[in-house]
């Protein structure tokens, strides 16, 4: 009796199984990466489409649309398809176009003065020649906690001849100065968003001034770099993230401008129903009741802002690239 024997079974390791079950578990991860990011993101999606992407989706449609009576006006009230016809309207009116070189000039005023103005209180407060910067910021933040429309109202207050302390006061020195005039009433409004605004943003270029290396500050005094210089050439170039960025928000609060000039127009005939972009829509759409024209004139406004906006980032993106090289 022989005994037969059968060659052995190389024995297969599970080598294959290993990959496998990595490679699902990487997918299961990514799964689930993408699961969060889609949770977190949702917030900010719905808040884009519900405050953002509706309205203007609507601004537009109603600017190719307008309410039309046929029949010499006595006909029924329809709405009919009009095409760019008030974009046209818009683009050739002297007084949309007028608000748009008030508020043009109104930029220039106010934007270098906003960033140079907080910039050099934060730089002050940053250098510690100020006791007291806690009070001093809350001192300077406080104004930017009064509602808009109530600082309008306190300034005007102030401006309007025959109750302001301040006209009264100059009066008494022989001076005589109309707040409200034709050559005084944008300055006016530029110095009420001022007193408003300019403590925010000191707020923020000092947080920025915080993150700044104390090292780099400290090489730039062994250096012998005085007070002056340390703040203008180290400080000032490592917060030019924090200034880019106030400079653009501010620029397109500004392009906005609508409460100070409304509250302002009631003292002043120098201020029009239609002195900002934004007051001539708010006039074509609740004076008039032409709605295409008041959503013609968003559209333009909006895409206004846009251009300026992608053009002073593509500027300080090309600054920096220059610079690194």
């Amino acid at each position: 009796m022989t005994a037969t024997t059968q060659p052995p079974v190389p024995a297969t390791a599970p080598r294959t199984a290993a990959p496998a079950s990595g490679h699902h578990a990487r997918k299961a991860a990514r799964r689930r990466q993408l699961a969060a990011c889609g949770v977190l993101m949702t917030p900010f999606f719905a808040l884009l489409v519900t405050v953002f992407l509706i309205p203007v989706g609507t601004a537009v449609y109603l600017s190719f649309f307008s309410d039309d009576q046929p029949g010499l006006g006595f006909g029924p009230e329809r709405t009919v398809f009009v095409g760019l016809r008030s974009y046209a309207a818009v683009l050739t009116d002297p007084t949309f176009l007028g608000g748009l070189g008030t508020v043009a000039l109104y930029c220039l005023i106010y934007i270098p003065l906003m960033v140079v103005g907080a910039l050099a209180l934060a730089l002050l407060l940053d250098s510690g020649v100020v006791r007291l910067r806690a009070w001093a910021q809350l001192g300077l933040f406080l104004p930017h906690a009064v509602p808009g429309i109530i600082a309008a109202l306190i300034w005007l207050y102030l401006y309007t001849p025959g109750i302001s302390p301040i006209i009264d006061l100059f009066a008494q020195a022989d001076i005589t100065i109309d707040f409200l005039g034709v050559h005084t009433v944008i300055p006016s409004i530029v110095n009420i968003a001022l007193w408003s605004n300019l403590g925010y943003n000191m707020v923020v270029f000092y947080a920025a001034l915080q993150a700044v290396p104390r090292e780099v500050i400290e090489a730039s005094v062994v250096d012998g770099a005085g007070p002056v210089r340390t703040a203008l050439q180290v400080k000032t170039p490592l917060v030019r993230a924090s200034i880019v960025m106030v400079a653009m928000f501010t620029l397109i609060w500004a392009l906005q401008l609508f409460t100070e000039p409304v509250l302002l127009s009631q003292s002043s005939p120098m201020i029009s129903s239609r002195f900002s972009p934004s007051m001539y829509i708010y006039d074509a759409a609740f004076t008039r009741n032409n709605y295409s024209l008041a959503a013609a004139a968003s559209v333009v406004l909006l895409l206004f802002t846009i251009v300026l906006s992608y053009g002073v980032t593509r500027w300080t993106s090309r600054a920096d690239a220059q610079e690194a090289r």
